[in-house]
């Protein structure tokens, strides 16, 4: 981390019960502090961390040295998927990953997909069993050096697609891609088969084999689940794992429903300003943040991404960010894009200027690149398009902080 300005401490003092020991140990403080004025001083104080989602060795098709050669790029958002929703991540499991990781000269402090038991969304008698599990694991993740963990609400499907190769005509790469009329006569079954079908042999975040098996009597379950209830279960399972958060000092970061709307029917509660209003306050702690995905709320052009990054980012309640593009091309229909802004419907210089202003410690990693340049790999994830996204990124922020500087 790169130390641009000092910060007169008795600024931070206006600021009761935060002692600061130094610059990385205030990993989340400005996503803490209430006053405006004094986070805007810690801007260039804090820089954010570039990172890089990988799916750990033997499961992805990128190695650990070709994310360590992209510049800025501190470390990863990590994923352990060797374990299926509701099981406890292994000390020593974890202990490895984060060692491998480390050893090839990258940080792993964000980890993503820690997913939550269907019987907890449910509010299933047996969802205490699967809220003790989870905290254990808050606990290993903590231990290792974790800050971060994202996760999702979503019922029964993570994100959903209609076709995980569009070709994009102009240029003939292909990419993520949206149609809700290709649902129309599709049953949740066959979009199951036809995912897991076209994902290259990959697995998908989300998409898990022993998470899907059982689901026509999942979704059987979620018919007496409208939004309200999946809210009310939602409050119990913040309830249950806050406090550990807040004992082992760990933030967690719930991701947008993707595509932000319903689908088939079952409930979604997390895919606009106002539902996340409503989360933030289920449990009123700074342990209780976002992963602001602009892409997922993005799916939505009512959305206004810079805005809703202001008002949580002001709230201290985003945790980590995804940034990507996404271009419309009707109603609820819309294919992923390049980063560059023009190239989607996403200002991405204004998604940026807002992370700068408000989240300036945020972990921000490019996200859902096209497949460019013939490469093969897993859907959304290959190297070549996200490693063009950080650059960009990076240019942006490089640029505001140089604004930033110049006005001051």
């Amino acid at each position: 981390m790169k130390c641009l300005a000092l910060l007169d401490v008795a600024d931070l003092n206006e600021e009761k019960g935060h002692e600061i020991s130094g610059v990385r140990s205030m990993v989340g403080y400005p996503n803490t502090v209430k006053s405006l004025e004094v986070k805007n001083k810690l801007i260039g104080v804090i820089l954010m961390k570039m990172t890089f989602r990988w799916y750990g060795e033997g499961n992805d098709s990128i190695p650990l040295k070709y994310i360590k050669q992209i510049p800025n790029t501190s470390g990863l958002m990590g994923v352990i998927d060797q374990y299926a929703a509701g099981e406890v991540w292994e000390l020593d499991v974890i202990k490895d990953y984060v060692k491998h990781v480390n050893e090839a000269g990258l940080e792993v402090e964000v980890i993503e997909s820690v997913n939550v038991h269907e019987d907890i969304k449910l509010g299933l008698p047996t969802r205490d069993k699967y809220i003790e599990n989870y905290k254990e694991t808050i606990r290993n993740l903590a231990a290792c050096g974790i800050k971060v963990i994202v996760y999702n609400f979503m019922p029964v499907f993570d994100w959903l697609r209609t076709d995980l190769a569009k070709v994009i005509e102009e240029d003939g790469s292909n990419s993520l891609y949206y149609d809700e009329k290709e649902l129309e006569g599709m049953t949740p079954r066959m979009l199951v088969e036809n995912t897991v079908k076209n994902s290259g042999g990959f697995t998908l975040p989300g998409w898990e084999p022993e998470r899907l098996a059982e689901l026509e009597t999942v979704l059987e379950l979620y018919k007496d689940v409208d939004e309200a209830k999946l809210l009310e279960n939602y409050k119990y399972f913040l309830e249950g794992v806050i406090p550990t958060c807040e004992e082992v000092g760990i933030k967690l970061g719930v991701h947008p429903d993707d595509p932000a709307w319903p689908v088939f029917g079952i409930p979604r509660i997390a895919h606009s300003k106002e539902q996340f209003d409503k989360i933030v306050k289920l449990v009123d702690s700074p342990a209780n943040g976002l992963c602001l995905c602009t892409g997922s709320l993005g799916s939505s052009p009512d959305n206004d991404i810079p805005t809703i990054i202001r008002h949580f980012g002001e709230m201290g309640r985003i945790s980590a960010a995804h940034v990507r593009n996404v271009k419309y091309l009707g109603y609820r229909k819309f294919r992923e894009a390049s980063h560059f802004s023009t190239d989607g419907d996403l200002d991405m210089f204004e998604i940026m200027k807002a992370l700068y202003e408000t989240s300036p410690d945020v972990y921000v990693r490019p996200d859902h690149g096209r497949m460019i340049w013939d490469e093969k790999g897993r859907a959304g994830y290959g190297l070549f398009d996200r490693a063009l996204g950080i650059a960009y990124l990076n240019g942006i922020w490089e640029s505001l902080e140089k604004m930033d500087k110049k006005n001051k």
